[in-house]
């Protein structure tokens, strides 16, 4: 009889659709493209538009909303929006565990409001079916200096020893030991790795050596790399060469007339140089599935948590709040710690805390409109790859595969592949049916599968796909309609010419949303400032930490 496939799920946080190399960016990513090459790129497979509503949907088969993650990991007390994962779902690793396969968690877990070391674990990895954590429980923070690190249930610090520590090294260091010492121990028994990167999520960190590869690689500016990328992701193939490239943000100037060009350029360096980071560590794990001879018989599958990141930092400051855990004052070397963006803060090493801003965020996300938050193209359409050799014909390898899903396929795919059966019941409770279907029959020749309409819902942005129609909305503004197959870059709406279309695909919106317990935003916002906002006021406004 044969074995039963191991499966590895790699999530990064932060990235565009476009950075990669696979997918035409500038970034060189040797490992993943070598998956890609090897096996099969998806051209339309799409997240929810936010790090923590991501991990939550991927990990238990729901949308976010149903499974209590519908906004952030702070409650707002209300059903969908608890902040927590619901008792009434089950996670992948719940699944496989049951089934008998051993589960491993290295990197971001960001799906409970239940952080502190202390406080209740019942959302934590080793409670939701993983048998080893190593990673950190929050969202972000420092690379050099990571909030809320974790091995199992206990809070740990990154030895004073340890001169060295970056955690993206860390993740794939630990992937790559727990994958050689189940092999070690038991390789008759399937695996599932869950390798959750932060890495290219703000802070800018990055080392020296990665930084220095990019010198010089964007100093042509934002505008004329975007129409480079463009024509590479044509000439790929990821692309029809009819969709127009969207408009730079029109809160960007041109290039040409940007300041501190060479402080600009360095930020990107910087974010460059830790996807090439993440990178490098992927092609670790990789290399221990070769050496113990597992990886044909891996499941691998890689993407993103939502679009390139817009957010901006306002002028550098010396940090001294010590209220947010997510920003050190200090750097272990007692260094002061500078939040914020500005030519005077050269970015990458740990005394600085800076974000890449709008305009580079618009690169990553070429050739799309908006970012992580939004549900335009630019904040969900993300890299898929998957890499099979035992199940995927060697004759397909570096084929792309065009079908629209999003992350509740992904619960399905691997309950496809490895056999395993969905859950009935956790802990006596009844569990929510897997929303997803089974990729498999598009990873064999493109077929469409039995969905008829995909969702989405973010902070009041919502959009809703069938076939090739699109209905979108950004909060607060209107409902806009595209046509995907002539107009996937979002630029022509043409809501006005298809009203039967708009009625349609409106209606089955908010049978969805009711269904999913998605809340009108404005409701929940009044909900929320009656709760929280008085609060919020007296301690200042960090938004800009969700």
């Amino acid at each position: 009889m044969a074995k039963r496939p191991n499966v590895l799920l790699i999530l990064n946080d932060d990235m565009g659709y476009s950075d990669i190399g696979c997918y035409g960016g500038e970034v060189q990513t040797p490992s993943l493209d070598g998956l890609a090459e090897g096996g099969l790129r998806l051209t339309q497979f799409y997240n929810t538009a936010r790090c923590c509503p991501s991990r939550a949907s991927l990990l238990t088969g729901l949308h976010p909303h149903q499974a209590d993650v519908g906004h952030m990991v702070g409650s707002d007390d209300i059903d969908g929006y608890i902040g927590d994962l619901a008792p009434d779902s089950v996670t992948i690793a719940e699944v496989l565990k049951a089934s008998g396969y051993a589960t491993y968690l290295s990197g971001k877990w960001h799906v409970t409001a239940h952080t502190g070391g202390d406080g209740p674990k019942h959302n934590w990895p080793l409670q939701r079916g993983f048998d080893e954590f190593y990673g950190i429980i929050t969202g972000a923070g420092s690379y050099y200096d990571p909030p809320t690190l974790t091995r199992g249930n206990e809070r740990i610090s990154v030895p004073a020893d340890d001169t060295d520590y970056f955690i993206t090294d860390a993740i794939s260091d630990q992937m790559v030991d727990y994958i050689e010492q189940h092999v070690a121990k038991d390789d008759d028994t399937p695996f599932f790795g869950y390798l959750g990167y932060t890495a290219p999520h703000w802070p800018l960190h990055a080392h020296d050596e990665d930084i220095a590869k990019y010198e010089g690689r964007f100093d042509a500016g934002w505008d004329q790399l975007r129409q480079e990328r463009l024509e590479r992701m044509v000439e790929l193939g990821l692309l029809d060469e009819s969709w127009a490239l969207s408009p730079r943000d029109p809160s960007q100037p041109a290039w040409e007339n940007a300041p501190d060009k060479e402080w600009e350029a360095r930020r990107m360096e910087v974010y460059a140089a830790q996807i090439d980071r993440m990178d490098q560590g992927i092609g670790r794990v990789v290399d221990a599935l070769r050496r113990t001879g597992q990886l044909d018989n891996t499941l691998i599958i890689f993407l993103a948590d939502n679009g390139g990141c817009a957010e901006t930092f306002p002028a550098p400051v010396e940090y001294t709040d010590e209220s947010w855990i997510w920003i050190p004052t200090k750097t272990r070397q007692g260094d002061p710690v500078y939040f914020g963006n500005g030519p005077d803060l050269i970015p990458g090493g740990p005394e600085t805390y800076c974000s890449y801003g709008v305009a580079w965020a618009n690169l990553s996300n070429t050739p799309f409109r908006e970012y992580k938050h939004w549900v335009h193209e630019g904040g969900i359409a993300t890299p898929f790859i998957v890499h099979y050799p035992n199940g995927i014909d060697a004759s397909k390898n570096g084929q792309f595969r065009t079908t629209p899903a999003q992350l509740p396929d992904v619960m399905a795919t691997i309950l496809d592949v490895t056999g395993a059966e969905y859950l009935a019941e956790r802990e006596g409770v009844p569990v929510k049916p897997c929303e997803g279907f089974s990729l498999c029959p598009v990873l064999d020749n493109d077929e469409g599968f039995e969905r008829e309409y995909l969702y989405w819902e973010h902070e009041g942005n919502r959009a809703i796909r069938k076939d090739n129609w699109k209905l979108v909305r950004k909060w607060p503004g209107d409902w806009e309609l595209y046509d995907m197959n002539v107009d996937r870059t979002e630029l022509n709406n043409v809501l006005k010419d298809h009203p039967a279309v708009r009625g349609e695909l409106s209606a089955e919106y908010f049978r969805w949303a009711h269904r999913a317990q998605v809340m009108e935003w404005d409701e929940l916002e009044a909900i929320r400032y009656e709760k929280f906002g008085k609060i919020l006021e007296e301690q200042g406004d960090k938004s800009f930490m969700d």
